[in-house]
């Protein structure tokens, strides 16, 4: 791979991480360049912030779509038309079937330590109300390649924060996200280097 990576990135809400690449992208502090934004949804903040920005973008709603694998068929195509060597989810809630030529080249970033408080329904704040009720003493985020299920696939690398008495989910997802920032740009580097390597359920970080 040479040059700047051309990253895309995936979608459903308020685009808070999208944000962050891009800005990271463009001050070349990432070797990457977004060449476009998919969101599930049409209404939402993510997609204004985006063509503001002035990065292509289409909305491609599930409903639409008979199934999951007619749903990513569709996230292909557009993937392709963009040249796209690596999908980026970000805060994208729908579920998609990656087809088969963007088998590791699809990123998700998780805020638990997966494989704990994932899964269906499992996202945003329910992940840190949840971590909570558990009583659980650190919770982080995972940084992983997406395959047909949530939350699931190879973990490249995860950060871990600690879990205060006294924390609210809000104050968790505080803490939790200032980490994000940091293992989503450390991971699409290593993916940008050709560093990473999928041994079956593990990822080789060389």
């Amino acid at each position: 791979m040479s040059g700047r990576l051309r990253l895309a990135v995936l979608l459903s809400g308020t685009g808070r991480t999208f944000d962050h690449l891009l800005a990271r992208c463009r001050s070349g502090e990432l070797a990457a360049e977004v060449v476009g934004v998919i969101s599930s949804r049409g209404d939402v903040r993510g997609v204004e912030k985006a063509r503001a920005a002035g990065v292509p973008t289409v909305v491609l709603r599930r409903k639409a779509y008979s199934d999951s694998a007619s749903y990513g068929a569709a996230i292909g195509a557009q993937l392709r038309e963009w040249r796209t060597e690596l999908a980026a989810m970000a805060g994208f809630l729908q579920l998609w079937s990656v087809p088969r030529d963007f088998a590791g080249r699809v990123l998700n970033i998780h805020p638990s330590l997966l494989p704990a408080f994932g899964g269906p329904g499992m996202h945003g704040h329910h992940v840190h109300e949840a971590v909570l009720a558990a009583g659980a003493k650190v919770s982080g985020c995972t940084v992983h390649f997406a395959d047909d299920q949530y939350d699931s696939g190879p973990i490249v690398l995860q950060r871990c924060v600690p879990v205060r008495f006294e924390d609210t989910a809000d104050t968790l997802a505080a803490r939790v996200f200032e980490q994000e920032c940091l293992a989503y740009p450390e991971a699409i580097a290593l993916f940008a280097a050709g560093r990473l390597r999928i041994v079956g359920r593990r990822v080789e970080v060389r």
